[in-house]
């Protein structure tokens, strides 16, 4: 068989294989939705069509890093200068929840100004593609990192530290980064500790390490809550619920609920509240 013929049947089958090949999924458009996931395995957007968020006013014990959040999220969506957010410290304690309820908040207020774009903390690396996407929108987006941590051996830090300083490109002028974490500096402290014993430069190593944090402009932390707060912030959810039940019984039982958890935060609160509403049978949703 001459070469020519060769070559014309390849053809053919290469054409043969693209027709029978699955579409490739187009992207969704951005303008048709509040919230997506980023899919790193094909590059793409999945649309969201309800985000799963609580009302601003049930999440309590949080008053002062929740109103510097709001503020931040809203400037940015008018198009003022804001900054990166990094919400640090003890679990359960409403970090993801405030940002998904600063982003429902404003776009109640502004008309769906804002887009939410979750990616998920195993596809950082990612990220600049990511970042090329949004920057062809007009829309403003809030790019969002739930449990944001790295290992020791991780070197996708340093691919996020380009992307928040921005590069050469700089980083697009319609798109912010809030990332959430147990550790102010996303790395455990004895990481952190281990670095500093065994390298050459102990200083610069650590600096390095920890340097990830100083890209974010606010760092907010959240602190466990005191009994009071606890039940301050289950006492909101009967009433907004308005599940049966009287104040000395719920405060037994929500006490209680917390020996045998070990912990008292706004995730063992929520816990309780649906624990009761079985219960009761009172529906929350």
């Amino acid at each position: 068989m001459s070469k020519e013929k060769i070559v014309e049947q390849l053809r053919r089958i290469a054409d043969s294989l693209e027709r029978i090949a699955p579409p490739k999924p187009d992207n969704p458009d951005i303008t048709s939705g509040e919230a997506f996931v980023w899919q790193a395995e094909t590059n793409d957007l999945r649309l969201i069509p309800k985000v799963n968020h609580v009302d601003m006013s049930m999440l309590h014990g949080i008053d002062r890093v929740k109103d510097i959040l709001l503020d931040n999220t809203m400037r940015f969506a008018k198009g003022l200068p804001a900054n990166n957010a990094l919400l640090w410290g003890a679990r359960g304690m409403g970090k993801s929840s405030l940002v998904k309820a600063a982003h429902a908040l404003v776009n109640r207020e502004l008309e769906n100004s804002l887009v939410l774009v979750e990616i998920h903390r195993e596809d950082i690396p990612s990220l600049p593609a990511l970042m090329q996407l949004l920057q062809k929108t007009d829309r403003r987006c809030v790019l969002f990192c739930d449990d944001l941590s790295f290992d020791s051996d991780d070197s996708t830090y340093k691919s996020l530290k380009t992307v928040l300083d921005g590069g050469l490109e700089g980083r697009p002028a319609n798109v912010i980064f809030y990332a959430t974490s147990n550790r102010r500096h996303m790395m455990r402290r004895d990481m952190i500790e281990n670095e500093r014993s065994t390298a050459i430069m102990p200083s610069e190593a650590i600096e390095e390490k920890v340097s990830l944090s100083d890209r974010f402009g606010l760092w907010l932390g959240f602190h466990s809550c005191s009994q009071d707060e606890y039940l301050e912030m289950i006492r909101r959810y009967l009433a907004h619920y308005k599940i049966p039940i009287s104040e000395e019984d719920f405060t037994a039982e929500a006490i209680e609920w917390t020996r045998t958890r070990g912990s008292r935060s706004g995730r063992v609160a929520w816990q309780y509240i649906q624990d009761i509403a079985g219960r009761t049978g009172t529906q929350i949703e």
